[in-house]
This record gives structure tokens, sequence and C-alpha cells, in this order.
């Protein structure tokens, strides 16, 4: 096969991570802010955009300064502004994917009746709802906010860019989670941080683990984090000390399945990280290690998911056998659901 053959058969994705900050006041500001973004993606010819976990309306950083004796106010606030699925900001996100041919990550504050959860949407090219996932185990502070996901939701989809996958902060700290990605051979990582947390440290932290992921699942990560202004830090508490825990904690960044940076990350300030992803370099990494191929070992090493979706009340049919569900057929409901009320 002639050189200009090989070329022309690789098959480039290219991709962006947005940092920017969220409008702490107005969940339709945040919205607007995401419209923005996308826009300014596409005329860069982007065509994967990935937002920072939780970003509409905002992630609760209140929760990680603030008592809770002291929150209540923070936390109603967050349940009024909080997104609801399927509804009429997933309608304008989906309106956007399909007005744009981009494949949407979007982190959101989810509101299912009286629980408020950490979700994650990936919307195809065509506006479609292809993943709804709400992270596992919400860390330390966020327990006091969400609520806790399942198995469900532990699915990678076929998108118009490839096989995506995403998790959110560190559910990257719980193996068997990233392990069950692997097995359905992500191509496309999305994983998302608050940013504007902890400090330097949290930083650092965020380059080992998406770093090391890529080079375990031999396929690219795209991760976003979030961006908090002086402003904005001051306006959640007025305490110093405080305060220097809402600065740092950023890095967005594209990491190749080689662990490469593919562009600068960015760790300041406002911005998006651009890069074209060669899906030859997936075979590349994999021919030397596959994880969960010629590398696994699932007669010494294996892992059993339970996928059924947690919830209060099941119904059983006459041979007493809980009716089979599937988060993709969920989401096609939910799409359609989407479209219909989508600026009404």
């Amino acid at each position: 096969m002639s050189t200009s053959s090989t070329s022309s058969a690789r098959r480039i994705v290219r991709a962006a991570a947005v940092q920017i900050a969220p409008d702490l006041e107005s969940g339709m500001g945040t919205l607007a802010r995401v419209g923005d973004s996308i826009v300014a993606a596409a005329r860069e010819g982007v065509q994967l955009v990935v937002f920072p976990e939780t970003f509409l309306p905002y992630y609760p950083y209140f929760s990680f300064v603030l008592p809770p004796v002291q929150s209540g106010a923070a936390h109603l606030r967050l349940y009024e502004e909080a997104v609801t699925i399927p509804g009429p900001v997933t309608g304008t996100v989906a309106a956007l994917a399909r007005e744009y041919g981009m494949v949407i990550v979007l982190g959101v504050n989810e509101r299912d009746h009286g629980s408020l959860y950490n979700t994650q949407l990936i919307f195809d090219a065509d506006g479609q709802l292809r993943l709804k996932r709400r992270k596992i185990t919400p860390t330390f502070h966020e327990r006091m906010i969400w609520g806790q996901g399942d198995a469900a939701g532990l699915k990678v989809v076929q998108t118009a860019v490839g096989r995506v996958g995403a998790l959110a902060c560190w559910e990257h700290y719980n193996p068997l989670a990233r392990y069950a990605l692997m097995t359905q051979h992500e191509e496309i990582h999305c994983s998302q941080f608050p940013g504007s947390l902890v400090g330097p440290i949290f930083a650092e932290q965020i380059e080992v683990t998406i770093r090391h992921h890529a080079l375990e699942s031999g396929c690219f990560v795209v991760n976003a984090t979030g961006w908090l202004s002086d402003a904005q830090i001051e306006s959640i508490t007025s305490d110093p000390k405080l305060q220097k825990a809402l600065r740092g904690g950023c890095n967005t960044a594209i990491v190749s399945p080689e662990g490469q940076h593919l562009a600068a990350p960015l760790r300041e300030g406002e911005g998006m990280v651009i890069a074209d992803l060669d899906m030859a370099l997936i075979t590349k990494r994999k021919r030397m290690m596959d994880s969960v191929g010629h590398y696994a070992r699932p007669e010494l090493l294996s892992l059993a998911i339970n996928e059924r979706p947690a919830a209060p009340v099941f119904s059983f049919d006459q041979a007493g056998a809980v009716p089979s569900w599937s988060v993709n057929d969920e989401c096609q409901r939910q799409s359609a659901g989407i479209e219909a009320t989508a600026f009404d």
C-alpha cells in the first residue's frame, strides 16, 4: 500500500477540552457559556468537546468550605438550578450537537425528584443522548450533596467519533470502574474534574491519573477541569484561608494512548485545549499491551458487574424475573423526549 493510501485510511478526530468558569448566579447563564464554547469549538473544526464535572449549573464548591449547618440555603439553590433529564436544558444541548455535528460530553447536577446526582451526558453528533450515567460514589463532602450512581451507566457508547466512555473525578481511583470501560474497548475516554479545588497537588494528581489511564486502556483521554475567578471564590467564602482551598487543581489536557500530551495542558485561566486524535495510535499501543486482550489473564482475574439500575421498586413478571433494562434503550427513550421538549 502506498504512503498516501495509508495516510488517507487513517481516522483523525479533532477534540477539545474546555476550561471555563460557570455562572454561579444562573444556570441559564452557564448554559449560555456552554453554547458559546460549542460555537467557538465548531469554528476550529472540533468534532468532540468535553466540559468539566457538573458544570451545569456549577460544581457545589460551597460544600467543600462550608460546614453542613451553614450550607442549607446553597444546597436548596442548587436543587432549584439543577437539570432534569429530559428537559429544556438537555433539549438545548441536543439541538447544538445536531446543529454543529459535534459529540458533546457535559457534566450536570441532575435532579431526580428529591435527589441530586453527579451525572455525565454524552450527546452524539445527531443530537441523540447516547449515555446518561451517574457518579458511582461521591467523594467526601460531595456525599452531602449527591446520591450514589450504579453500574448501569458504566457503558462505552458508539458515537460519530468512535467508542466513547466517561468517568468523573475520583472514579478514576476505582480500578474496576476503569476496567469495566476498558473491556468495552473505549477509544476516547472523557474525564471530568471540578478544578479550582484543593490546590496545586490536585493538578499533579490529575496528571498522573489521566496519563496512566491512557497507557493502561490504550485510548485517548480528553480531560476537562473547571475554573473560578477570584471574585467567584470570594463570593463563596470570605475567609482567606478557605479561599486557598478553592484555587489550583486545574489540569485541562488531551493525552494520547502512549501517555503523551497532544497539546500544552491548561492549568490557569479560561481556555480550550484542542488536538487531533490519530486513531491509529490505539493499535500502535495495543500491539504492545492490550490490557483486555493478549495481556489479560481472564482465567486468573475477571470482573463481575451488576448492571441492574439501583431503584427502590422493581416489577416482576409472572415467571418471577426482573424485566431486562438497557442503558442505551433508556437513552433512546430520553432522546425522544428531549426532541419533543426542546425549546418548549
